[in-house]
């Protein structure tokens, strides 16, 4: 059983435990920069700080995914333009539930939450190109591919080739109703 809720207080290690247990071979092959991560209290608190502002005031929101009532993942936005839009990321704790097709339900669980707490117009997804599951699960859910081009599409990217994946309202609206 798959679900998806608010980060709470609990799961904040839990997330900053991925970012500093994770291989440096899961990290390249995501695209992520070990050397631009923040320190570990750092990243506590930017993301605890999520847990006390309104929707409007985020700069970044997070998702934890569960199967079995288990935390198992989470998925976050950031460069959010309230009301316009925002960059959806994609994270499976464990190689275990990896590549097992629960990142389209997951992925599919987490749209309504972006859409509607943040009245956003368009979602976009920008995966390093050389990660084919993100990529895969986006195209799956029905975001829309919208150019591979070279950029540092996060605050934890080194420069790398991303695709930039779209969803607008109006076809998560069309995609919901089924």
């Amino acid at each position: 059983m798959l679900k998806v809720r608010e980060i709470q207080a609990a799961d904040v290690e839990l997330v900053c435990d991925y970012w500093s247990n994770s291989s440096p071979e899961h990290l390249l092959g995501m695209g992520a920069d070990p050397a631009k991560f923040p320190a570990r209290a750092d990243m506590h608190q930017n993301i605890s700080k999520q847990l006390t502002q309104d929707y409007p005031d985020k700069a970044a929101y997070c998702l934890i995914w569960l199967q079995d009532e288990r935390p198992i993942g989470h998925t976050n936005i950031n460069q959010i333009q309230f009301g316009k839009q925002a960059y959806m990321h994609l994270h499976l704790w464990h190689s275990a539930t990896r590549q097992k097709g629960m990142g389209q339900q997951l992925v599919r669980l987490s749209l309504p939450y972006y859409f509607k707490h943040f009245q956003l117009q368009t979602l976009f997804c920008e995966p390093y190109a050389l990660n084919p599951a993100p990529n895969k699960t986006v195209a799956k859910v029905g975001f829309r591919f919208v150019k591979t081009h070279r950029t540092i599409p996060g605050s934890l990217n080194f420069e790398q080739e991303a695709n930039l994946w779209a969803m607008d309202r109006a076809e998560w609206e069309r995609l919901s109703q089924h």
